[in-house]
């Protein structure tokens, strides 16, 4: 791997007087900024990046931490500022940073667009003005779920407004920087701050309290993928345009595992040997304010033709994202393999 070199200054006190010493560092190259950093995908694509020989830098707004950058997105001349001073420049820029709760973006579009198309532009254009390469994360939304699976190449045809937010941000981005590349995903779920975190994992509390009856979806089919495998992929991609720069499009990647809530739900209960006759399937199409497609499963080949790709089987993911979260203390004594 190349490395370069980094220069600081540090003052040591010696026997009653002040040295000022130069110290010398070999630091990574290869340059990486992630948005997003503090987020459920966001978190494990910086320490993806940052454990595997990348000079990694992540930026945050609400919920930036003491080794990230507090950026606001939405703000250009921030933006710009970063993308000019960071290390000569970012390499690569993984943009997990956007408003994915489908509820949330019908409900408040406008700033829902402002996060997912404009900043996105914005970040799209200044990456373009340093020779960077730009992977920005979009979403199964973007198709209507009648026709599945669906390739890189397949017709979007979005439900609602948060898989046409997406769609926008994709065409926005590679508007601006047409070598970029969009990588689509389904349902995520990987290490959580809390259940509720994950639409995997939001389940849980109610798969462990065995005296109560809950009912779960068993009508839309999802992609449960571990947020780790989305990590690594993205890494791969980013080494794979530092060799070809000609490497740029849109991509899929997913896990091969397709299945319903009702279904990751028993998934659950047998991965922690705990009772599942208390779920019940609801089979009718979900109500509410937002439509979404049945079955948006994505075909990730295009990826994999590359050699790129990692796939964590679900009973060893669950196990991993989920045992900090057992009422049962005997299982948090546990580490799993």
């Amino acid at each position: 791997m190349q490395l370069g070199v980094e220069t600081n200054t540090r003052i040591y006190y010696v026997s009653g007087h002040v040295e000022l010493r130069e110290e010398v560092r070999e630091v990574p190259s290869q340059r990486a900024l992630i948005t997003g950093a503090t987020g459920l995908l966001g978190r494990a694509v910086y320490k993806e990046f940052h454990a595997n020989g990348w000079h990694t830098l992540g930026c945050a707004f609400r919920r930036a931490r003491p080794n990230h950058l507090a950026l606001d997105i939405c703000n250009p001349s921030a933006v710009r500022r970063l993308l000019q001073e960071f290390k000569v420049h970012p390499h690569v820029v993984v943009h997990c940073a956007a408003e994915r709760r489908a509820d949330v973006v019908e409900n408040n579009p406008q700033s829902s667009y402002n996060l997912n198309v404009t900043a996105s532009a914005t970040l799209a254009h200044e990456t373009a003005e340093v020779g960077g390469f730009m992977i920005y994360i979009s979403t199964n939304y973007v198709f209507d779920g009648k026709n599945p699976p669906y390739g890189p190449n397949s017709q979007p045809h979005p439900l609602n407004a948060y898989g046409r937010s997406k769609l926008d941000g994709e065409k926005a981005v590679l508007r601006d920087l047409p070598g970029a590349a969009i990588l689509r995903l389904p349902l995520l779920y990987g290490e959580v701050t809390e259940l509720e975190e994950s639409g995997v994992t939001v389940i849980f509390d109610r798969i462990q309290h065995a005296n109560k009856s809950a009912s779960l979806d068993d009508w839309q089919r999802r992609q449960p993928t571990h947020t780790q495998d989305v990590a690594f992929v993205l890494r791969q991609m980013a080494e794979h345009w530092m060799q070809d720069k000609s490497f740029g499009g849109i991509y899929h990647w997913a896990s091969c595992d397709i299945m319903t809530k009702y279904e990751i739900g028993c998934a659950m209960a047998d991965a922690f040997n705990l009772p599942s006759s208390h779920l019940r399937a609801v089979i009718e199409e979900p109500t509410g304010n937002v439509q979404r497609p049945r079955n948006a499963t994505l075909d990730f080949s295009a990826l994999e033709v590359l050699g790129i790709g990692k796939h964590t089987p679900l009973r060893i993911g669950l196990r991993k994202a989920l045992w900090p979260f057992l009422d049962d203390r005997r299982w948090r004594q546990m580490v799993f393999h």
